[in-house]
């Protein structure tokens, strides 16, 4: 299990991919090279031993060096371009078992609409508050939150468990900027949190509620997931 330590902030993992693909960009002229290359540079992040990832002081220089690399690796052999185009590219959790087991492990009385919006709108406030124990009182103890980056963006690879763990990262994931809103939003059917970076949509939060608390937190922050997102929600 990941550790809300480990937890990176929204704004940073959107303004580095933006970073990545302004340099790609210059260097290849191309907006379609420049998006394979830096999915090739996230693979490799994500191909790294996780004890040496740990290691890694400024994980933005070494994405950039790796993208610098990749370009020139390009310009180099033209012939390259489009290869792995159709690689695997992203890891959703460390597994699928433990996202089954969570959607196993809900029980209890049905939850009704109403109580559902109640506490999604109770946690919207309290993150925005940046009330750390108000949202860890709308957890389980055993709270689970899931990250889908897609292997896209740097974020939490495994799952976040345990309520303050887990209301820490969103904490961190979440932190406050002039930049960002969160509102909540229609999410696969019932009421979920959508965050906005300016004008684009760069999460996207389902939850898991059973009677008054929350039992498990879905967090899309995969860029291909959220272009849908971008051509349907306004500003």
């Amino acid at each position: 299990m990941a550790g809300a330590d480990d937890a990176v902030s929204l704004v940073e993992l959107v303004d580095e991919r933006r970073h990545l693909l302004d340099v790609a960009l210059w260097m290849l002229g191309s907006g379609r090279e420049a998006e394979r290359v830096i999915d090739e540079a996230y693979r490799q992040w994500f191909g790294l031993p996780e004890a040496e990832r740990t290691r890694i002081l400024e994980p933005r220089s070494w994405l950039c060096r790796a993208v610098g690399g990749a370009c020139l690796s390009r310009l180099a052999s033209p012939g390259q371009c489009g290869a792995g185009a159709d690689a695997v590219g992203g890891v959703l959790v460390d597994s699928s078992s433990p996202a089954d087991r969570a959607r196993r492990s809900l029980r209890g009385r049905p939850t009704s609409m109403e109580e559902h919006d109640a506490v999604v709108r109770a946690v919207r406030e309290a993150c925005a508050r940046e009330d750390e124990r108000q949202l860890a009182s709308l957890l389980t103890a055993d709270t689970a939150a899931f990250f889908d980056g897609g292997g896209k963006v740097r974020a939490l690879v495994r799952p976040v468990e345990g309520k303050m763990p887990v209301a820490r990262s969103l904490l961190t994931l979440l932190a406050r900027h002039p930049r960002t809103a969160l509102d909540t939003h229609a999410v696969n059917g019932r009421t979920g949190l959508v965050v906005r970076y300016g004008r684009q949509v760069a999460a996207v939060i389902s939850l898991d509620v059973v009677g008054p608390h929350v039992v498990q937190v879905w967090v899309t922050l995969n860029p291909d997931k959220l272009r849908t997102w971008n051509h349907t929600v306004g500003p």
